[in-house]
C-alpha cells in the first residue's frame, strides 16, 4: 500500500523530487502538510483545501484522544469519513504535546501519566496505547510514540530520550498491525551529533518504511537545526522518505529541502492568520496595521490565490478590526496556499534542475 519513489536528485544540493503513494492517493514531494489538530485545518473546509492543492493533512493523536475520543472516530468509520477528507492523513503520536506539558506529566519507561489540559483528568499513554489509538483513527501514516527532549537540555537528558525513543519504537512496531496504515519512526538526539547517529542506527535495525526528524525547531538556533539536518541527510536511507516535524516557515522549508527533507508540517499558516499576519513573496506583513487601512492592493501582487484575486488589504484589515471571522478564513486560505504553492514551485525547480537558482532568488527577496 505504501510506496516511495525517488524521481530526481538535484545536482547542486541534496534537494530531491519524490512520489509517495498510500491508499488515499499520490503525494508529490517535497510536500508541506497543513495541520488539522482536531480533525480540521482551522477555519478551512476540505473543499477549500482541495482547491488550494493540499495533498495531505496532519491531525493530532493527543487532542483527538482527549476529545472526541478515538472510539467515536472509529465508530464514524475512521478519520477520513469523520472529517470528510478524501486525501491523505498523517497522525502524530501526541508525544510532543505530552512532553511539552512538563508540569502536568510523569514519565517512565512504561509510558507517560499526564493531566488533561482540558479538565485536569489523569491519563496514561504508552507505546501500546498510542498504537491502539492511531489504528482506531485510521490515518494513512501513523507516527511512533517518542520522547522529545526540550531545548536546552543536558547531554544526559537527550541521551535518556534517545534510549526511550528506541525502546518505544520497538514496542510500537510490535503492536502496529493495521496493513492499510504505515508507521514512521522518529529520530531524536537534540543537537548532539553522536546521539542523532545512535538514534538513527537503533531505529534502522527495526526497518521502518520512513524516518522523521523530531526534536528540532524547539528553540535551538537555526544554525544548529541546519547542522543536524545536514547530518541526518548523510545518515538516513536514500530510498525512504524523510519528514522534518513541526517546521514550516518559508525559509526553513527551503533550507530543509536543500538538505534532503521530503515532508514538513507546521501550524504557522493558520496561527499567523489568526493574528492578522500574511505571507508575501517579500516577507510577512501584519495586515491589521494602520498602514493598510486604505491599501486596496491584494495581500501579494504575485499571488493568484482566491483571496488575492478578490480582496484587498484594506478590506481584510477592516474585517480584522471589526473582529469578523471571515478575516481568519481568508488569511488562513492565503497563507496555506502560499506554502503549498511554494512547495509546488520548489518541485518544479528541482525537476528543471533550477533549484539552486530558485533558492537564491527566493531568499534574496524574502525578508524574515
Amino acid at each position: 500500500m505504501f510506496r516511495f519513489e525517488l524521481l530526481k536528485q538535484d545536482s547542486n544540493s541534496s534537494a530531491r523530487l519524490g512520489r509517495i503513494t498510500t491508499g488515499h492517493g499520490v503525494i508529490d514531494s517535497p510536500v508541506f502538510m497543513p495541520v488539522g489538530t482536531q480533525a480540521t485545518v482551522k477555519t478551512l473546509t476540505p473543499e477549500e483545501l482541495y482547491e488550494i492543492g493540499v495533498q495531505i493533512v496532519l491531525s493530532n493523536t493527543y487532542h483527538l484522544y482527549l476529545r472526541p475520543g478515538e472510539e467515536l472516530v472509529a465508530k464514524a468509520g475512521g478519520l477520513h469519513r469523520f472529517m470528510n477528507w478524501k486525501r491523505n492523513i498523517l497522525t502524530d503520536s501526541g508525544g510532543f504535546q505530552v512532553f511539552s506539558l512538563a508540569k502536568l506529566r510523569r514519565i517512565s519507561d512504561e509510558g507517560v501519566y499526564f493531566n488533561s489540559h482540558i479538565d485536569g483528568s489523569v491519563h496514561f499513554l504508552s507505546p501500546e496505547k498510542v498504537m491502539q489509538i492511531e489504528q482506531d483513527l485510521g490515518a494513512d501514516i501513523a507516527m511512533c510514540f517518542d520522547e522529545c527532549a526540550p531545548y536546552p537540555c543536558s547531554y544526559e537528558e537527550a541521551q535518556q530520550a534517545v534510549v526511550r525513543t528506541s525502546l518505544w519504537a520497538r514496542r510500537c512496531r510490535e503492536n502496529h498491525h493495521r496493513t492499510d496504515q504505515t508507521l514512521f519512526a522518529i529520530v531524536q538526539g537534540n543537537i548532539f551529533p553522536d546521539l542523532r547517529q545512535r538514534s538513527a542506527e537503533e531505529l534502522f535495525k527495526l526497518d521502518f518504511p520512513a524516518y522523521a526528524i523530531g526534536g528540532l525547531s524547539v528553540g535551538e538556533p537555526k544554525e544548529d537545526m541546519y547542522r543536524i539536518l545536514e547530518l541526518m541527510h548523510d545518515l538516513l536511507p536514500v530510498d525512504k522518505p524523510r519528514y522534518l516535524m513541526g517546521v514550516g516557515t518559508p525559509e526553513d522549508l527551503l533550507e530543509g529541502v536543500k538538505r534532503g527533507v521530503d515532508m514538513f508540517d507546521c501550524v504557522l499558516p493558520t496561527r499567523l492568520a489568526r493574528h492578522g499576519t500574511a505571507y508575501t513573496a517579500e516577507g510577512k506583513i501584519t495586515v491589521r496595521n494602520a498602514s493598510y487601512a486604505d491599501d486596496f492592493s491584494p495581500i501579494d501582487n504575485s499571488c493568484d490565490c482566491y483571496v488575492c484575486r478578490n480582496y484587498s488589504r484594506a478590506y481584510l484589515r477592516h474585517l480584522i478590526k471589526a473582529e469578523e471571522i471571515l478575516a481568519h478564513r481568508l488569511l488562513s486560505y492565503h497563507n496555506v496556499y502560499f506554502l503549498v504553492n511554494l512547495m509546488e514551485n520548489i518541485r518544479s525547480a528541482i525537476n528543471l534542475g533550477m533549484f539552486s537558482t530558485f533558492y537564491h532568488d527566493f531568499l534574496n527577496t524574502y525578508r524574515f
